[in-house]
């Protein structure tokens, strides 16, 4: 943040679903919160469990049957095999990549397309005891080149070596987790990816893509010098926000509704285009408001 700072950036504290009492820093968060100090949605599965919702798990949705333009139920595999569940409204809620199956199986043909996936590197750099061990993931986000070129800043370094292997390759190998920090570079990506009926996916990285992950970079470079490191590296692409593969004004109306009456989606494949930014919030609200519509 001081580094930031001194270079004419701004670095804020994230709004964080983190409950303070319960953190023990352990830096970990991406890979879920065994002291529970983190908030997921599981709460709010919890709570529809109570209130008489059945949950069937080991389950999986093919498609939604329908018949003469409405919804009838959904076609299941589980451990009994394959089954039907009658029901009048159907909300799917796989995900950017999970739901344009279900779609595509279920005779919407023009779901699948638009996929974006918020694109993003992590900038590393060594140094010479500094380290975010005991940091929650994305603490301080930076803002300032959000408008204008479409990525946003975030103190992030993947501390399990397995991950910093995958996205390293052999200098994941070299590093020391107590002796680097890092920086995510997050972008709102082109939506020119896809989503196949099988399940396969096609998205490459475009050269705008490329131009914005680069200066995004440059300026994490620049800060991380600043903050101590001696030498800085750079992962390969990846992503974390999968969406669009159902859009508003394309596959589904203002409603969240499909060409198929009283068939539903509420997941980042409705967001019309990529946000580079954590959509959850976002997906919430939209859930809430589809709960209210349907009450």
């Amino acid at each position: 943040m001081h580094a930031s700072k001194e270079l004419g950036y701004t670095m804020e504290l994230m709004p964080k679903f983190i409950k303070q009492k319960g953190c023990r820093k352990c830096g970990q968060c991406v890979l879920g919160c065994s002291n529970n100090a983190k908030w997921t949605a599981v709460e709010y599965l919890k709570e529809a469990e109570a209130n008489g919702a059945q949950i069937m798990y080991s389950t999986r949705c093919l498609a939604v049957m329908e018949e003469n333009g409405r919804v009838k139920g959904i076609k299941i595999i589980g451990p009994q095999g394959t089954a039907s569940v009658q029901a009048g409204v159907v909300i799917l809620a796989a995900g950017g990549l999970g739901s344009p199956v279900i779609l595509q199986n279920s005779g919407i043909k023009n779901a699948g397309t638009g996929l974006f996936i918020d694109f993003l590197v992590n900038t590393y750099g060594t140094t010479d005891g500094l380290n975010q061990v005991h940091e929650p993931t994305m603490a301080l986000v930076n803002h300032d080149f959000y408008q204008s070129h479409g990525f946003i800043l975030s103190p992030f370094v993947n501390h399990p070596k397995i991950l910093r292997i995958l996205e390293l390759g052999v200098r994941g190998l070299e590093t020391q987790d107590k002796k680097i920090i890092g920086i995510m570079t997050k972008i709102c990506d082109e939506p020119i990816g896809r989503v196949y009926r099988d399940g396969t996916v096609s998205k490459s990285v475009t050269k705008k893509d490329r131009e914005k992950l680069d200066e995004g970079s440059r300026i994490a470079t620049e800060i991380l010098i600043k903050a101590g490191a001696k030498k800085v590296f750079i992962s390969r692409v990846q992503g974390g926000h999968p969406g669009g593969t159902a859009a508003l004004g394309k596959v589904v109306d203002s409603n969240l509704q499909t060409e198929i009456n009283n068939l539903f989606v509420c997941d980042a494949s409705v967001l019309p285009k990529a946000p580079g930014l954590p959509p959850i919030l976002t997906i919430v609200a939209l859930a809430k408001r589809l709960a209210k519509l349907l009450a």
